[in-house]
């Protein structure tokens, strides 16, 4: 019987063990996520093997450990260790406060595939094409503005 019990103890231990190693560092669904639940539910059907009342008191204690800890490690600020506490302040400025105009003359500074940089005067913008690609250094013009998005095609020099 007691080495029952060891064996359950050391199935639940690896469990939560893992169980904390995939929340705190591996992000995801992981192996160690997996084997957790895995071995949780490997000790807890052992233990129901071994009779219904350390199945019984093997579940319970084992919901009521992990909620414990759980909640201790929330209250021990243990995610404020491990959270990213980086503030994004940046905007996105539209193309109508650019100056941009359908019509304007550029040249892609990248190929566009069909994504890239282009520069329209001054002002360099991030143009997407109908679909083709563009070369880098091929004049385009500005066919539609989209938000913060310009659409572009190839300027076709007229007589």
């Amino acid at each position: 019987m007691t080495l029952n019990i060891i064996i359950i103890v050391i199935f639940m231990a690896v469990a939560i063990i893992l169980f904390l190693l995939e929340i705190f560092l591996l992000p995801g669904i992981t192996i160690a996520g997996i084997g957790g639940v895995l071995f949780a539910i490997g000790g807890i059907v052992y233990a129901y093997s071994v009779g219904t009342v350390a199945g019984h008191i093997t579940l319970v204690g084992s919901v009521i450990l992990f909620i414990g800890f759980f909640a201790w490690l929330l209250r021990a600020k243990s995610f404020q260790r491990v959270s990213l506490k980086t503030n994004v302040d940046s905007t996105l400025t539209s193309t109508r406060d650019m100056g941009l105009q359908v019509g304007d003359q550029g040249i892609t500074l990248s190929r566009l595939a069909p994504i890239g940089k282009a520069r329209f005067g001054e002002t360099t913008v991030e143009a997407k094409t109908q679909g083709e690609f563009i070369d880098e250094q091929t004049p385009v013009e500005i066919i539609r503005l989209e938000g913060y998005n310009v659409v572009v095609e190839t300027f076709s020099i007229k007589n």
